[in-house]
């Protein structure tokens, strides 16, 4: 079988660095071709975990498609030279541009991961999808402004590519698995939906929603940090379409979907359990009682990273998959309702309908995003 053409632009943490390298926690100018490169083992071996749900390394996004049989990983594209020499020793490809469209525009690949800071994300996106991308995996945040996700994902949706907007916890198969027990019933009809908060560049919530969102309510925001996000940090509701009501509450687990006959949850040390109501006899009654059930295979294992958010673009192109776990159209949701809760918190908890109109909104993320 004929292998996928794969590239990779952006070669900093999530596009190849995460594998090789201590993380650099200084702050620095991202936009500088010279910026900071911490000492790199440009040979260490990845060693995967052999269990279901393939868990190991690689996390980032060159070593997820070069270890992929049946795509094959041509070029890279980084403004910094020492970045695209360290790809060209580790691969043995010296394949590389410093000019990320004119490389887009020459390889016409298949596979296009897009790792740049946020500002380049929309752009790229686009770019690829026009030029024939069958899937594309970004970094998170997906976006700054509802006019970029509009953009990602209206491109992605003509032209038939499958969009992924970050290798976060969603993209794991025990995500797969817990949709598909709500499916089945095993926790009854859904009755609500609890996250710890909106946290669009990692909303586990949104995977579980199967109705537009309506409205919104939100309260306790706080000013823009000094890192530079400006991202929600209150509380608040949303109501979707079809009635189903997320709760974003401080001290949430990672998402709780809680129905008539039980309750599945995610919890803040990256593991699943699933609680069931039991019929048991009490003084020759019989009653229910909700009692914690072995979890169904998988289990969450870390970690995790873009081995996931690949799998799931091809299969969706393999038409496995309606669309990725971690979709565009899913990050898009979280990062509207995120902002439509910071302007219910900043008009003293008003409801706020949904879509908003204004698509020039967007959010400010860390500096190094």
């Amino acid at each position: 079988m004929k292998k996928l053409k794969g590239g990779v632009i952006g070669l900093g943490w999530m596009g190849m660095l995460y594998d090789l390298a201590q993380r650099i926690g200084d702050k620095f100018e991202i936009d500088d071709a010279d910026r900071p490169t911490p000492s790199l083992d440009v040979h260490k071996r990845i060693h995967h975990h052999e269990h279901p749900g393939n868990e190991g390394n690689p996390t980032g996004y060159a070593d997820a498609i070069h270890d992929r049989p049946d795509v094959e990983l041509v070029t890279a594209a980084d403004r910094d030279v020492k970045r695209l020499d360290a790809f060209t020793q580790r691969y043995g490809n010296s394949n590389v541009y410093t000019d990320a469209e004119e490389m887009l525009k020459k390889e016409k690949l298949d596979i296009v991961a897009i790792a740049t800071n946020t500002k380049g994300r929309a752009h790229f996106t686009c770019m690829a999808s026009n030029l024939g991308a069958k899937g594309i995996f970004t970094e998170k945040p997906m976006a700054h402004t509802l006019a970029e996700v509009d953009a990602m994902v209206s491109t992605c949706a003509e032209n038939g590519t499958a969009l992924s907007c970050g290798a976060i916890s969603t993209t794991h198969p025990s995500f797969e698995r817990a949709k598909q027990l709500i499916n089945e019933g095993a926790i009854g009809e859904v009755i609500s939906i609890e996250a710890s908060g909106s946290h669009s560049q990692h909303q586990n919530w949104s995977y579980f929603l199967d109705s537009e969102p309506d409205w919104v309510v939100g309260t306790g925001d706080k000013p823009r940090s000094e890192s530079g996000s400006s991202e929600f940090k209150g509380q608040g509701m949303l109501v979707t379409k079809d009635g189903t009501i997320v709760h974003f509450r401080a001290g949430a687990p990672g998402v709780r979907i809680t129905g008539s006959d039980g309750e599945i949850e995610f919890d803040n040390t990256f593991q699943w359990s699933l609680s069931q109501k039991v019929k048991t006899r009490n003084y020759k009654r019989e009653t229910s009682v909700i009692t914690k059930m072995p979890w169904p295979h998988p289990q969450m294992m870390m970690p995790y990273g873009g081995i996931y958010s690949l799998d799931d673009v091809i299969r969706t192109i393999n038409g496995d998959l309606d669309e990725p776990k971690n979709s565009g159209r899913r990050v898009g949701i979280a990062i509207e309702v995120e902002i439509a809760l910071k302007q219910s918190s900043s008009a003293a908890g008003a409801k706020i309908e949904l879509p908003l109109k204004d698509r020039t909104l967007g959010l400010h993320y860390d500096w190094f995003r």
